[in-house]
């Protein structure tokens, strides 16, 4: 791993991290918006979901885009929608006006989950593979956390339509990053070998402080007929499903946890402060997660650590629907299922990034992160549902925590070697 290689994880993380900042911002900045319009919590709640629908189609769509044009480009796009899209919210004057703003901006969100995969994946090697996609992946949790924590920050002193503002510039800071230190993919180019091919590819490698070669890989007639659409062909139909169920059923055991924990604590009896400061240990546990999954991975197959990670996320987030006699007790429980939950989001990042092959790696994670942002959206309705009917938490958690589980069991179902993206 040259110095390069290094950078573009590193802005891999910080681009993940703009999603963890996007999430809970909207929820510090959501009363304003609620107290400055007059809406009630059903009206706000379309609003707050309007991000993750963009977010869905922009990652099935432009995972597609990714693989087709390239991951600087796609990336250097999304930054763009983006950070329009959240500098345009700061001058919504309704909710019709930010709605559609929030899903302009979603489709950027979404494009760059995809796209982010697989650079971390592409300018990785062999060995760190799974290590360096498990650190972009907690980038969502730390930017969670210091995005959540600058945007409190930020009311205390104005209005609600700052933290768009701050998060318009701390996008756009990434433009320029991402123009200078992110090259094109090499993988990308060898399986695409677009016109100029031979030389960006050893430009690419020159900065990357690899010897040039001579010639590109020779691409048979059959290889250069594949297109994104193969991620529904024989071959991978069976892993795309398989991973996309997985990733749905654990997104919304993921999201139960970091959309519920607020109110739950509060009917505990804690203040709305308290809340929060179990939410950020939820966060700060979700961090650690994926990192110790990432390192662990250098040792130990990642299918069964993904696995692992699922099966005690299912057993945490029932204990913790047990509830607690203490502050710090809820705290802890939070934080080990943040561990768990995230860890299991992290390995499954990681096994999107080497079941894939390159011509469709962008294509295939977009697809699995796009539905799976459907899970996010139907998590809290089916909890509230659940609550609403009467239950008591601790039955809802269980039934919550089941989607971890059965995602465990997809899994198991995978066909699932050592490297199969490595070929391009």
């Amino acid at each position: 791993m040259s110095g390069i290689q290094i950078a573009v994880v590193a802005i891999t993380v910080g681009l993940n991290a703009l999603d963890g900042f996007d999430v809970l911002s909207i929820s510090f900045a959501s009363p304003g918006i609620a107290r400055d319009w007059g809406i009630d919590r059903a009206v706000l709640g379309v609003v707050l979901s309007m991000e993750l629908l963009g977010m869905g189609i922009g990652s099935i769509l432009l995972g597609g885009v990714a693989d087709k044009l390239g991951r600087r480009r796609t990336l250097l796009g999304c930054l763009a929608v983006m950070t329009l899209g959240m500098a345009m919210a700061t001058r919504a004057k309704g909710v019709y006006d930010l709605s559609i703003w929030r899903v302009f901006t979603g489709l950027g969100i979404g494009g760059m989950l995809a796209t982010i995969n697989a650079v971390a994946a592409e300018f990785s090697n062999a060995r760190r593979r799974s290590l360096n996609v498990s650190l972009m992946a907690i980038g969502y949790p730390i930017g969670a956390v210091v995005g959540g924590s600058i945007a409190s920050l930020l009311l205390k002193q104005s209005e609600w339509q700052m933290v768009f503002a701050f998060g318009a510039a701390a996008t756009a800071a990434f433009i320029p990053l991402v123009f200078w230190l992110v090259p094109e993919s090499v993988s990308w180019m060898c399986r695409r070998q677009p016109a100029g091919a031979l030389d960006a590819v050893n430009a690419a490698l020159s900065r990357m402080g690899h010897a040039p070669v001579a010639e590109l890989p020779e691409i048979s007639a059959e290889v250069r007929a594949r297109s994104v659409g193969d991620i529904f062909s024989p071959q991978l139909l069976r892993i795309t499903l398989l991973v996309t169920l997985a990733y749905f059923l654990h997104i919304t055991t993921f999201y139960f946890i970091l959309k519920w924990v607020p109110k739950i604590v509060v009917d505990m009896g804690f203040t709305p402060a308290s809340a929060a400061g179990v939410l950020v240990w939820a966060n700060v546990g979700g961090a650690t997660g994926g990192a110790v999954l990432g390192l662990a991975s250098l040792r130990f197959g990642l299918k069964r650590l993904t696995m692992l990670a699922l099966v005690v996320s299912t057993l945490m987030v029932g204990v913790f629907g047990r509830g607690q006699a203490s502050l710090a007790q809820l705290s802890l429980i939070c934080a080990i299922a943040g561990f768990f939950t995230n860890a299991g989001v992290v390995g499954l990042y990681g096994i999107f990034a080497q079941m894939f092959p390159t011509h469709v790696r962008a294509t295939g994670t977009g697809f699995a992160v796009g539905f799976g942002r459907a899970g996010a959206w139907v998590s809290p309705i089916i909890a509230g549902v659940l609550f609403r009917a009467g239950y008591g938490l601790g039955f809802v958690s269980i039934a919550m925590a089941a989607g971890s589980l059965v995602a465990a069991l997809a899994l198991w179902q995978l066909p699932f070697k050592a490297e199969p993206a490595a070929a391009v």
